[in-house]
């Protein structure tokens, strides 16, 4: 066999070389926290019931309520509803169930005991699986196991053809299928024969047809499309047997009959069928071209895809008939035709997954004989497509063809190779197959061989016998495939077609009939011989064939011969010929000679010109068909063989020259095509690795060609590189070389043929996973099939191939590693830049050669130190210090090429930790950060090398063995002992198990020197977190988010490592991370506050920066921070750029959230699994500044893992939140530039990058779905909602991470009080555990977090008691609170522990003072508070757990004897009162004033109680701010600090404090009702009275301030100026300057507002409306009159509308009705059955001698107690009636309060009416005008537009009742009645006064009118002349008896109190 070929088959054929390393999938690159991997770990975990979930299950309870709500007791019914039924209410209800136990005494050491027990049992192990990873791009560690080498196929489509039926059956006919491009123009697919012929017509051509091989009945196929495009046709070709007659004639029969006139033709038929049959008999080998049709292949699958159906049948037709098939599919490609060209084809040509498709050909057209080559059949095509084809002009041979077009399955069974090799799968050999159809790619395809292949195909074009003499028409060509020039040496090797047997030894053309010059379509599959010798040609042998059956004349004549030798200088010979053809048959020895030798004596047709085009093509995997390739391993196997001279081409190359040749062919190999290249990328390698390892003796020299094969090396992998641009993964590395590497590549052996024993020392240990490596593709090659090894070191794990052991007697010999070391080592210029470039792939290669090399020598058990030679160390430590130089020196100019450089390098010193000596490798990480920390402190801006350094870092500790190379400590005995690192001394006594009580404990929590000696890698990346955190690090802020991933990553991993899943190795392994929680406490200031989202005030941070000065709260120490700096970290800034001595003021850049929450899931990750007696021992060290820190970053992480709900999950649910997040982070990194180029750029190509069909072993599958979503035009089709179940996850996931977190901080803060315990010096440090504790109430927690959390807080309390009841009330308040909000839960089991410690927080209260006051008083002001805010609060629950309560004291049997069960009984009962209130204030939830109301009658209840009614004041004021009321809001302040005022002012005697109440009364009069006068009045100095927070000083200013503040916002600046009257003693008395100059600063902004907003129109203070509730669905309200006080500019019509809608549905609309008028009510008209409002707009009522006071516009709107609102009426009923008859009622109505109040509605309690009668009303009127007209004529500046129009009002004469005629009704005659006279002459004195004003009036407007105006001016002045005149005589007119006194002079001045007829309704 030929040297060439051997290698290529055993290329083919031998097993893979694999390594794996037993462990590596638990490092990190392979241990991703992959979504299915969360998913895996999730499994199982408990459903945690939260509150917010819960739907409240109070319904039922509510509907009983809703009776209840019509009658409610009337307000001013006692201020509390009576206290028996509620008590009866209380008794009734069942309480929850107690908790056992609570009452013994038991010890605390055992309560803590027991607490701790139940709360580590269940836990959840695995903190990480429950926190999703940070969002990444891939992580940089991650390096994807490259795809095993196979066989390429594009997109495959599976056509099965299902019938063929013509109108006439009368003869076989045949058909083929092939793919065509139109668009280049090319062939894609060999053809595919098939015939679906009944067995009759069969027989027809029984004599001809050898009996068929199974394998040509295939009725279904397999293409392969690589680049699928719109341009793809599928052509079906028909031929049948030749008969006499062109191919026109033979059709027409077809076109004629039809079939449903059988009988009528029958016997036409028949002879047609005789004809057939005698046609059949004779010329049955032959054949004739027929008939052809294609199909629009893009078509098919687009529409398939879109029509919704599981399959499509489509029916094609190309008649004339309207929407024929090109045009009724042409319209889905016009759209797609834009898309670009991907290199996999458009996306619409995605063959992958659309429906399979049934399609029903039913026309054919007719084959024109003279249009038969490609070149017309593309022109057909290319006419297809356009609208008006001409073909279809043609006349169709109807036929009917039905084929299925389907994505073709993973695996089909029953499948042939195109060698006609079974597939595996193939149970039948008698089944009828599917056959693969080989692809002729559109354009080159770079895929390395893998199995064997050796094709040629023969396509005979044309031949042109126009000029031969003598007969030749009916010309056929038989083709046969000779091994010598006998006849009978023609080989079996021709395929058959279908119906035949699978191989003949010739092939014979279509004849066209009667065509001396015919063109040929035929495809003629020829299976080479492996070996080829120069005698194997193809020979063609023309015949002319007799058609008609003639006496004598033989059935074929030859009329010509022409041949073609298979080798030229033993290359393969393919390619277009043009041959010429002779007459006779060739001479001896013909066949190694072309026929283009002019023969001697030969005749040739026309004068030995080409006639005949023929073209001959090979698929070949043995024939590289590129000459560099062929020279070059043409001399390579002839070293292997010693045989010389060597011919290649027409040189013979001696022994002596055979070196330089070789070199020279090396070289050239740069010049080869690069498709020949990758084909025999896997054997040119191989070949140029053994020339480096043996290099080859020639003339007896050694000649070394290590330098050339390492340059030839270089040069075609940054060939490929750059060429195969889509193949690439993150890192840059090419999959192709990445799959040699791991799969083929070997250590050489020396002789290619010998067997590979398995290395004896491995013993049994090898197993051979037998793997089938047939000529079958190894397509689903699993790795796990290929061979693997392990043995006692679960390092490595190799693949046996020969050791050979002659390889070592050679002299030769070299390893391939040492020799690829040395080579790059001492290469310079563009070799060693072409090598930087792809570092990647030496270095694997060196590690793969490493790895079998110990294999080999059995050397894997050896000890490390001795595995490799010092040399080779050498040339390792040089390499990696140079590679890690040029990262440093060049990371500025070429970053792309760097980060690739700095990442391999990374994974080569990974790698090397498994196999060398682990010292020697942490020396070379050593040497590379010294070079890095160099170099960066020139720099200006770090970042970017920084950021090279993370990922540098990140991929060495990425390693499987990571834990066990830091060293944690001598539990966790690592696998095969690591040797000693670093040095022997410190590794002794590695770890702290030995002696860790000697060292101060603190040097486990610092990174200390020793820390870091022990454990390097932790080390490293403990120092990286804290030089980039450290808030002085100029310009690393970019890198937050990456090295916290780093960190969070490795947590992650370990996490989820089985290795450590023992939760003592857990605790060592955390042992490496103590330092985190000191960097992380470092941080504090900079973390994201995520308490801010809640409803508290920001978070406690007890820090601030003076503190840290005096105290300095480092975790670091100066030394430390020196050492670091010194050995690996760059010094950034000054020395103590460690310490947290931070300038005051500094502001702190603040993470993002999400990275603040990897930071703090990370912290929780060292907490939970450290070991707590060692965590209590450094807590024990730490100062209380420092524990506060801690216990700050504890209350941080409370709210950073808060359960979010599941309704967050569903709103979130659209994911669009998300997406702009990451979008904002990717911006910040951009900005911050800390991603390089090459990652973008990588990003961005990625989508070409994981188009492998198959899943490499891990994540890629994901990976390829992921990707999908981030391409931007898939998001529509991608249904981004989650579904329900996913929600539902999700919401478990966070509900268990929720609790984790939470009983995490609980097991730390108990550990920090144990310590407080030990030390008995952190006292002060309690309060912030119980502010840490508080916390996590108030958020939203989990049923089994909340039992624990009190379990905690019961021992806290019952430890130290004195912590609530003396230091902070504060907390006491807060604690009372957090229990009863939790008392109100929905969840009994919550509810239970609740009452529990409310219960025992009283009695432990009662126990220090016989009495409870504390906690009594801050319960119920915490009820009050709870019911006063929470929206959503459940009586119902809150009742059961008083009860519980309740319950508690009656069976406590200690303290039955003492007051304290009668004190419990108390306070339930008073608490229940208050809840039955707040059930009435539920139900108005929605009518703002009753609520308000009941807030009022509440708070009034509490007048005895001032701490409560300050309480319920405060509520009040918050829910007018709601609603905007200002005004009220402020008033509420006001009482609130009156009350404050009156009770300091009975504690304490200070002058400048107000003297209580009185001091307010000039803010508002209502403030009075304040004062402390009744005689229950409480005492101060009561324990638990007035000690709210209020109740002080600071409290008061506290509560003015808020006051003045309500006031701006209302307006009311002269409110303000009050308050702050009563604020400025106050700051005067304090000297508080500062606080003085903002007040006075705030006075002015007030008096300069007032000064600006002078009129009033600005400032809007309100409008008022009286409203009336008739009815007795009203309850309380019916027959009550109130002053409404709504917003300012309200219309009638909306708060009519407002009311009426707001009871119209509380009573249904047809129930409620608004009365119109506002005449009085009379209830006896009204239906009972209805509910009426009556509102009448009122305006504020102020009595002559009150106008005087009230001068500015605040004076009329301020401290308003009377209102007015005016009726018109006539005596006789109407309405209106005429001037005289039109009287006019005015009524004037008194509140209980004086407005603005604390309330927006206040009763009326006092009515008076005043009557006018007509002329008075006319007097009113007329005063009315004239004081309008004054004002128009005054105003400054002057509105001529008002003016105008208050003119034309006045003067036009056409107004109706205008002036002149009240003056013509009421004084044309002196009244008979003398008691009118008064009123006569006032009416009289009025129109004086008016015309006086009329003439000023148009004075004015002359002045300011404009020349266009001047005719209306004068229009003016007439109308007042006019009116004048007719006014004079009437005003002139006298009483004459006016002037005579008449009366006693006694009468009062005000005519008003004598003659007006008063009516007084009291």
């Amino acid at each position: 066999m030929d040297p060439h070929v051997r290698d290529c088959i055993r290329s083919y054929t031998e097993d893979w070389a694999v390594v794996i390393r037993k462990y590596h999938k638990l490092g990190t690159g392979f241990n991703p926290n992959t979504l299915d991997k969360q998913k895996e770990r999730q499994k199982g975990l408990p459903k945690q019931v939260f509150e917010s979930d819960e739907a409240p299950d109070g319904s039922s309870y509510q509907d009983e309520q809703d009776d209840l709500k019509r009658r409610s007791v009337s307000i001013d019914d006692t201020p509390r509803g009576s206290w028996a039924c509620s008590i009866f209410d209380l008794k009734n209800s069942l309480p929850d169930a107690l908790l056992p136990n609570l009452l013994d005494r038991t010890p605390n050491e055992e309560i803590d005991r027991q607490n701790d027990d139940q709360r580590k049992s269940n836990r959840h192990k695995e903190l990480f699986a429950l926190h999703p990873s940070p969002d990444e791009e891939e992580p940089i560690e991650r390096l994807s196991v490259p795809d095993v080498p196979k066989e390429h196929f594009g997109q495959r489509l599976l056509v099965k053809c299902l019938s063929l039926k013509f109108e006439i059956e009368i003869e076989p006919i045949f058909a083929s299928l092939a793919l065509y491009d139109v668009k280049e123009k090319k062939k894609i697919s060999e053809n595919f024969y098939f015939d679906l012929n009944s067995e009759q017509m069969k027989g027809l051509l029984r004599p001809h047809v050898p009996p068929a091989a199974i394998t040509t009945l295939a009725r279904s196929a397999i293409f392969s499309i690589t680049y699928p495009s719109q341009d793809v046709f599928l052509v079906i070709k028909l031929e049948k047997v030749l008969q006499q007659g062109d191919i026109g004639e033979c059709a027409e029969p077809y076109m004629i009959f039809k079939e449903a006139d059988a009988s009528k033709n029958k016997e036409k038929l028949e002879k047609l069928k005789s004809q057939a049959d005698q046609f059949c008999q004779r010329l049955g080998k032959y054949r004739m071209p027929f008939a052809w049709t294609a199909i629009h292949l893009m078509n098919i699958v687009s529409s398939a895809g879109s029509l919704e159906r599981d399959s499509t049948e489509v029916e094609i037709s190309t008649g004339e008939r309207k929407g024929s098939w090109s045009e009724r599919r042409n319209s889905s490609i016009v759209g797609r035709r834009s898309l670009e060209r991907t290199t996999s084809g458009d996306d619409a040509c995605n063959l992958t997954s659309f429906r399979p498709a049934t399609l029903t050909v039913t026309n054919f057209f007719k084959q024109e004989g003279d249009r038969l080559s490609d070149e017309d059949l593309y022109k057909f095509l290319a006419d297809m497509r356009r609208p008006s084809s001409v073909l279809r002009r043609l006349r169709p041979i109807t036929a009917q063809l039905k084929i299925d077009i389907s994505p073709a399955p993973e695996n089909p069974h029953y499948c042939l190779t195109p060698e006609l090799l079974q597939v595996k799968l193939y149970p039948d050999s008698r089944v009828r197959p599917t056959r693969e159809i080989l692809e002729f790619p559109a354009r080159d395809v770079y895929v390395p061989n893998t199995t064997y292949r050796n094709l040629l195909y023969i396509y005979p074009q044309s031949l042109n016998f126009a000029n031969r003499q003598g007969s030749a028409r009916n010309i056929t060509v038989k083709v046969q495939f000779m091994y010598g020039e006998d006849p009978s040496n023609a080989m079996p090797v021709i395929f058959g077609k279908s119906s035949c047997s699978e191989f003949s030894k010739e092939a014979y053309t279509a004849v066209v009939y009667h065509n001396r010059s015919p063109d040929f379509h035929e495809e003629i599959k020829v299976k080479l011989p492996a070996t080829l010798t120069d005698h194997h040609h193809l020979l063609f042998t023309f015949y002319h064939v007799s058609c008609q059956q003639k006496q004598n004349t033989p059935l074929e004549t030859p009329v010509g011969y022409t041949w073609i030798p298979m080798l030229q200088n033993g290359r393969l010979k393919t390619g277009q010929f043009c041959l010429p053809v002779s007459l006779e048959k060739p001479p001896q020895a013909y066949s190694v000679l072309s026929p283009e030798v002019p023969l001697p004596g030969m005749k040739w047709v026309d004068n030995h010109k080409g006639v005949f085009n023929v073209e001959v093509v090979t698929v070949s995997s043995i024939h590289t068909q590129d000459p560099c390739l062929d020279k070059f391993f043409a001399l390579v196997n002839a070293l292997d063989e010693h045989m010389f001279p060597v011919r290649i081409g027409d040189m013979r190359i001696m022994e002596n020259n055979l070196e330089n040749e070789l070199k020279s062919s090396i070289s050239a190999l740069n010049s080869s095509q690069l498709e020949p290249v990758v084909r025999f990328l896997h054997l040119l390698l191989d070949k140029l690795i053994l020339l480096v390892v043996r290099p080859p003796v020639i003339a007896g020299q050694i000649v070394n060609l290590g330098q050339v094969s390492f340059e030839a090396m270089a040069s075609i992998i940054n060939r490929l590189h750059k060429n195969l641009e889509g193949n690439h993964d993150q890192h840059g590395r090419n999959s192709l070389l990445a799959s040699y590497i791991h799969y083929v590549f070997r250590l050489p052996n020396t002789y290619p043929n010998s067997p590979s024993p398995g290395p004896g020392g491995l013993g049994g240990s090898v197993h051979y996973a037998t793997m089938a490596r047939s000529a079958v593709r190894p397509a689903s090659l699993n790795l796990s099939r290929s061979r693997s090894l392990s043995n006692s070191n679960p390092d490595i794990s190799g693949t046996p191939t020969s050791p050979d052991d002659e390889v070592r007697a050679i002299i030769g010999s070299k390893l391939f590693h040492e020799e690829l070391a040395l080579q790059w080592v001492v290469c310079s210029g563009s070799v060693r830049e072409s090598a930087l470039q792809q570092a990647w792939f030496f270095f694997e290669l060196m590690v793969k050669s490493m790895v079998h090399h110990l294999y080999f020598n059995d050397k894997l058990d050896a000890p490390r130190k001795s595995r490799f030679p010092e040399r080779f160390m050498d040339d390792i430590a040089a390499l990696v210090s140079t590679i890690a130089s040029d990262v440093v020196s060049r990371f500025q100019k070429d970053i792309e090429m760097v980060e690739r450089l700095n990442t391999s390098l990374a994974f080569f010193l990974n790698d090397l930790l498994s196999v060398m000596d682990r010292g020697f490798v942490f020396s070379l990480i050593k040497s590379c950060y010294k070079q890095v920390s160099s170099k960066l402190y020139s720099l200006p801006n770090p970042s970017v090398l920084v950021s090279l350094r993370l990922d540098f870092l990140r991929i060495i500790c990425s390693h499987e063995h990571y834990v066990t190379l830091n060293l944690p400590c001598s539990l966790l005995t690592p696998p095969a002992s690591p040797s000693p690192s670093v040095s022997s001394a410190t590794s002794q006594s590695s770890g702290f198990s030995t002696n860790a009580q000697d060292q101060k404990i603190a040097n486990m929590f610092e990174l200390s020197v020793p820390f870091r000696q022990q454990h390097y890698l932790a080390g490293l990346v403990l120092t990286e977190l804290a030089v980039i955190l450290d808030p002085d690090a100029d310009g690393l802020f970019g890198l937050h988010k990456k090295v916290i991933n780093m960190v969070h990553n490795l947590l992650s991993s370990h996490d989820s490592d089985p290795r450590y899943s023992d939760p003592q190795i857990k605790a060592r392994v955390a042992m490496l991370y103590l330092p985190l929680i000191g960097i992380i406490m470092e941080t504090v200031p900079q973390l994201y506050d995520f308490t801010e989202t809640h409803n508290q005030r920001g978070r406690p941070l007890c820090t601030t920066t003076e503190d840290c000065e005096s105290e300095s709260g480092n975790m670091i120490s100066q030394t430390v921070a020196m050492a670091i700096a010194g050995t690996s970290v760059p010094q950034l800034t000054r020395p103590g750029s460690f310490l947290l001595t931070a300038t005051s003021g500094r502001q702190h850049t603040t993470f993002s959230a999400e990275s603040s929450r990897s930071l703090l899931i990370c912290l929780l990750w060292v907490l939970k699994n450290a070991d707590e007696t060692v965590l209590q021992k450094w807590f024990t060290d730490l100062s209380v500044l420092q524990l506060n820190r801690l216990l700050d970053l504890l209350y941080l992480c409370v709210s950073c893992f808060e359960y979010k709900g599941k309704k967050v999950f569903e709103r979130m649910n659209s994911l669009t939140f998300k997406k702009s997040k990451d979008m904002r982070a990717k911006l910040e990194e951009a900005i911050l530039g800390s991603i390089g180029a090459r990652q973008e750029m990588v990003r961005r190509s990625r989508g070409q990058l994981e188009r492998s069909p198959s899943g490499s072993a891990f994540g890629s599958q994901e990976n390829l779905r992921w990707r999908k979503d981030m391409t931007h035009w898939r998001q529509n089709t991608e249904k981004l909602d989650k579904s329900r179940a996913e929600i539902e996850h999700e919401a478990l996931i966070d509900g268990n991470l929720a609790t984790e977190a939470n009983l995490i901080i609980l097991d730390t803060l108990e550990i920090v009080v144990q310590t407080v315990s030990v030390t008995e010096s952190k006292e002060s440090i309690l309060g912030g555990v119980l502010k840490v504790l508080l916390h996590s109430m108030a958020c939203n927690q989990s049923a089994l977090y909340l039992q624990h959390c009190f379990a905690t807080q019961r021992a806290l309390v019952s430890k130290f008691p004195e912590l609530l009841f003396e230091e902070e009330t504060e907390q006491c308040a807060d604690l009372c609170l957090r229990l009863l909000r939790l008392c109100s839960s929905s969840i009994g089991i919550i509810r239970s522990h609740a009452s529990a410690s409310l219960y025992l927080l009283m009695r432990q209260n009662f126990e220090i003072g016989n009495n409870f006051a504390r906690v009594k008083m801050q319960v119920t002001m915490s009820l009050s508070s709870l019911v006063g805010t929470s929206q959503n609060f459940n009586e119902e629950f809150l009742r059961r757990s008083l009860k519980t309560i309740l319950t508690y004291a009656e069976e406590d049997l200690e303290l039955r004897e003492t007051t304290f069960p009668d004190q419990v009984q108390d306070l339930v009962f008073n608490l229940h009162m208050i809840l039955s209130d707040t059930v009435k204030m539920k139900e108005h939830q929605e009518d703002p004033e009753m609520l308000i109301d009941l807030m009022y009658r509440i708070a009034k209840g509490y007048q005895t109680s001032p701490d409560l009614r300050l309480t319920w004041l405060q509520n009040m004021a918050g829910k007018h701010s709601e609603r905007s009321n200002h005004a009220e809001a402020a008033q509420c302040l006001v009482h609130s600090a009156a009350l404050v005022a009156e009770y300091l002012s009975m504690l304490e005697d200070r002058k400048y404090l107000p003297v209580g109440c009185v001091t307010f009364q000039n803010i508002s009069s209502n403030v009075l009702e304040e004062s402390a006068v009744s005689d229950d009045v409480v005492s101060p100095d009561e324990e638990g009275i007035c000690s709210g927070k209020y109740f002080t000083e600071s409290g008061l200013v506290g509560l003015l301030e808020q006051a003045a503040a309500s006031f701006s916002m209302a307006g009311m600046y002269e409110a303000v100026n009050e308050v702050y009257k009563v604020l400025i003693p106050i700051h005067e008395a304090n000297r508080d300057a500062k606080k003085l100059s903002t007040i006075h600063g705030k006075l002015q902004e007030a008096f300069s507002k007032i000064v600006h907003q002078s009129t009033g129109w600005e400032r809007m203070f309100g409008t008022y409306f009286r409203v009336g509730f008739y009815g007795t669905k009203f309850g309380d309200l019916d027959e009550q009159e109130f002053v409404y006080k709504e917003p300012a500019i309200t219309k009638l019509a909306e708060i009519s509308h407002r009311l009426e809608g707001f009871y119209g549905e509380r009573f249904g609309e047809d129930v409620v009705e608004v009365i119109k008028d506002s005449n009085p009510v009379d209830k006896c008209k009204l239906d009972p059955n209805k509910a009426y409002i009556q509102i009448t707009y009122v305006e504020p009522y102020f009595d002559t001698y009150e106008m005087k006071d009230r001068i500015t516009y605040f004076d009329k709107n301020y401290n308003l107690r009377r209102f007015m609102y005016c009726t018109p009426f006539t005596l006789d009923g109407r309405a209106h009636g005429e001037l005289h008859e039109q009287f006019k009622r005015k009524t004037i109505l008194t509140t209980s309060h004086a407005f603005p109040y604390i309330k927006t509605r206040v009763n009326v309690i006092h009515k008076e009416e005043i009557i006018l009668t007509p002329i008075e009303v006319a007097i009113e009127d007329m005063q009315k005008k004239t004081q309008e007209l004054a004002f128009a004529t005054h105003q400054d500046p002057a509105d001529p537009k008002m003016l105008q129009m208050v003119l034309q009002g006045s003067v036009g004469t056409t107004v109706n009742q205008g002036p002149l005629e009240v003056a013509q009704v009421f004084l044309s005659e002196i009244p008979s009645d003398p008691k009118l006279f008064r009123h006569h002459n006032k009416l009289r004195l009025c129109f004086k006064d008016f015309t006086k004003r009329c003439e000023d009036a148009l004075r004015k407007n002359k002045s300011l009118i404009g020349p266009d105006q001047k005719e209306y001016q004068r229009e003016l002045e007439r109308n007042y002349h006019r009116l004048k005149e007719s006014l004079q005589p009437l005003i002139n007119r006298k009483i004459p008896q006016l002037y005579k006194a008449v009366l006693p002079v006694t009468c009062h001045r005000d005519s008003f109190s004598r003659i007006s007829l008063r009516k007084m309704e009291l």
